[in-house]
């Protein structure tokens, strides 16, 4: 990862806000008064149908956002003539559900076409997966527009790998004005979903080039691990990423302090002496956890830089040049 990018696109964001038109609440509540509620009816039929899948949507949002901003740009598939993010080496064989967001945006454009951005659908479905999950529900800011292109290179120089430990990814959220007590509680997005044995086979078999596994990881959960993901396993085989994997909880947070975080870095939060103070009061105080957890949210929602955007049709295409469409920032 290019150290520099993040803090230069975090001063861009900077700069370039007070230009942006503000988000609010109740952005739609006149254009498309029924939006809301349409994004979670969708989300909760991809909830029965596939529990998984809420989580998938929203890990979305994070996605989306650390990277120029939440402008929708994850979800633009590759042009001849663009490389986009899902490709990126955090998101390939990764990001998933993205036909879910297919399904709400089919529903907002029949009931209220060419009002609601996917940028907000991304928000709105990140908040609703949350709430669906037994997690707190809010109140989001609205107001996004889509990005006409995406890129891959900037993907690549942005987001963190399973691998990264607690001063990384502490250096990554300060650049975007987001806190060690955010960073903790965002990384609970981990108490719902699942990750590969891609993510993991280092920490099981080659810890820091050891050619044995990371130390803090509890023995009895590393034999569960092992099992899940001997050598030679298809890395796409998935395990939960804490013991309650469909239940928006705290049970991440007592995992780690019990060595059986899943991934890297989450397991690197607890041993990390400046992250760790968090991870214990999360992991006692669900209340505080959601707390936190809602306000990191909004923050990184208000990710934006100045660019040419509009609403899409589809969520995958930019609109080409439509001039309807097009709306200039």
């Amino acid at each position: 990862m290019n150290s520099l990018f993040p803090w230069l696109l975090f001063l861009q964001l900077v700069a370039m806000a007070a230009a942006l038109e503000p988000l609010r609440p109740g952005f739609y509540s006149e254009t498309c008064p029924p939006a809301e509620f349409i994004v979670r009816h969708v989300m909760k039929k991809a909830l029965i149908r596939e529990p998984r899948s809420v989580a998938s949507v929203m890990r979305l949002q994070f996605h989306d956002c650390f990277v120029n901003g939440c402008d929708g740009s994850v979800l633009l598939d590759d042009t001849p003539e663009m490389l986009g993010e899902k490709l990126a080496l955090s998101n390939i064989n990764s990001l998933r559900s993205f036909e879910v967001v297919d399904q709400v945006k089919e529903a907002l454009e029949a009931a209220c076409p060419g009002i609601v951005s996917c940028a907000d659908i991304l928000v709105l479905a990140a908040r609703d997966a949350v709430a669906l999950s037994g997690g707190p529900d809010w109140e989001v800011r609205l107001g996004r527009k889509d990005s006409l292109t995406a890129s891959q290179e900037d993907s690549d120089n942005i987001m963190p790998s399973p691998r990264a430990n607690a001063t990384s990814l502490i250096n990554l959220f300060s650049q975007f004005n987001l806190s060690i007590k955010d960073l903790v509680a965002l990384s609970g997005s981990h108490s719902i979903g699942e990750a590969r044995c891609f993510s993991i086979m280092f920490r099981l078999y080659n810890q820091s080039g050891s050619g044995k596994p990371d130390p803090a990881i509890e023995p009895g959960f590393r034999e569960k691990l092992d099992h899940l993901c001997p050598l030679g396993v298809d890395e796409n085989v998935t395990g939960p990423l804490d013991a309650t994997p469909v239940v928006f909880d705290n049970q991440y947070f007592r995992d780690l302090v019990a060595g059986k975080g899943f991934l890297n870095s989450d397991q690197t939060l607890f041993t990390s002496p400046r992250t760790r103070p968090y991870v214990r009061l999360f992991s006692k105080d669900q209340d505080q956890f959601f707390k936190a957890f809602v306000e990191g949210m909004l923050k990184m929602g208000d990710l934006q830089i100045e660019q040419p955007g509009e609403i899409r049709i589809n969520c995958r295409v930019a609109n080409s040049g439509t001039v309807d469409g097009l709306m200039e920032c």
